[in-house]
């Protein structure tokens, strides 16, 4: 069991519940479905996401909750598995996937209602030793290398968890997560294909999070790794950032782009990532989760529970006065003036004036 890989006391991170091997006589999060409970939104919550009008938490021992009223009341889905949620995403109303620990990919179509399991780590591994035995992709000295990648993924099993999922449209998109995991897919999940030769990063850094800003679509992750989609070329292009430390999101608009991670770190950049500049937030702590409100505000919010807010695009933040401070593992925007923030307390709606 690896520990927090984000030293941020929350399980947005790479801490692990391994998954049992067949036969040890222990439980496999992967064969048990979630249990309901009814302290399950105050149980930890990970991720979040808007499916239409709905929003879609997800959190630790397979919890999935559903609110239809901004936050004010909850509901738990039906999933297949047990293994801690780490990140959703819906890229329309009814069509989301979500990922976490044990390899875990889940996949709904009726709004997060129902769930089912799409990939996990041990088909995962396979995916990818399958796909290096047989692509040249860089030649065969690059493709061994990969191969001999692939193999060590796939004997560590569901060791390894996803860390983040997102969407372009119902079709296509990416699962990215520790070590350097990423894989595509380009038919709703049914397939995945590694994408491991198709992106920047040698040393194999975590991939904490992956998002579309004004169509472009960055991943970052640890030792200032921000990487930026080639769609022309099918590969992620690192850029040089003035920061090595780690990066655990990416926000932003049509006029900025916004990483943000330790020690109250933000960079922006306003030329597509080709420069950026520091943006001095007044804290020393993580910043852990963003969202844009309904008013375009960049919210970004922290490990202890701090709320920045941003009017001019990511230039300046200043803090928002809070009632009480809910310490953040992700955070979406409900209704005006309002959020719903997930994290080691469970999910709670927050003003936001």
């Amino acid at each position: 069991m690896l520990k927090s890989l984000f030293a941020l006391g929350i399980a947005a991170t790479v801490s692990m519940t391994a998954t049992a091997a067949p036969d040890s006589g222990t439980r496999d999060m992967l064969d048990t479905p979630a249990v309901k409970s009814p302290l399950a939104a105050r149980a930890l919550v990970n991720g979040l996401a808007i499916a239409g009008t709905r929003i879609v938490a997800v959190g630790q021992r397979g919890h999935v909750l559903l609110s239809d009223d901004a936050g004010k009341s909850w509901q738990q889905a039906d999933v297949p598995v047990s293994s801690d949620l780490v990140a959703v995403a819906f890229p329309s109303a009814n069509t989301g996937w979500a990922v976490g620990h044990d390899g875990v990919v889940l996949h709904s179509t009726n709004a997060g209602g129902r769930w089912t399991r799409q990939l996990d780590g041990h088909r995962a591994g396979s995916v990818m030793v399958d796909y290096y035995s047989r692509d040249a992709t860089g030649g065969d000295s690059k493709r061994a290398v990969l191969l001999e990648e692939a193999k060590r993924f796939a004997a560590q099993g569901a060791e390894n968890p996803f860390l983040d999922v997102w969407f372009e449209n119902e079709t296509t998109g990416f699962v990215v997560g520790a070590f350097g995991l990423i894989l595509r897919t380009t038919d709703g999940g049914a397939n995945w294909e590694p994408w491991l030769h198709a992106v920047d990063n040698p040393k194999a850094f975590h991939l904490y999070s992956i998002r579309s800003v004004a169509g472009d679509v960055y991943i970052v992750g640890e030792q200032g790794l921000v990487l930026k989609l080639d769609r022309t070329a099918g590969h992620f292009r690192a850029l040089d950032l003035p920061y090595k430390g780690t990066l655990f999101g990416v926000i932003g608009n049509a006029r900025a782009v916004i990483v943000y991670g330790l020690r109250g770190t933000v960079l922006r950049s306003t030329d597509g990532g080709r420069s950026w500049q520091p943006v001095d937030t007044g804290l020393q702590v993580g910043l852990t989760s963003a969202t844009v409100d309904n008013d375009g505000r960049i919210i970004l919010a922290s490990q202890a529970g701090h709320v920045l807010e941003s009017r001019d695009d990511g230039a300046t933040f200043k803090a928002v006065q809070i009632e009480r401070p809910i310490p953040a593992a992700a955070v979406i925007s409900a209704a005006k003036d309002s959020l719903v923030v997930g994290g080691p307390r469970g999910v709670h709606s927050q003003s936001l004036k």
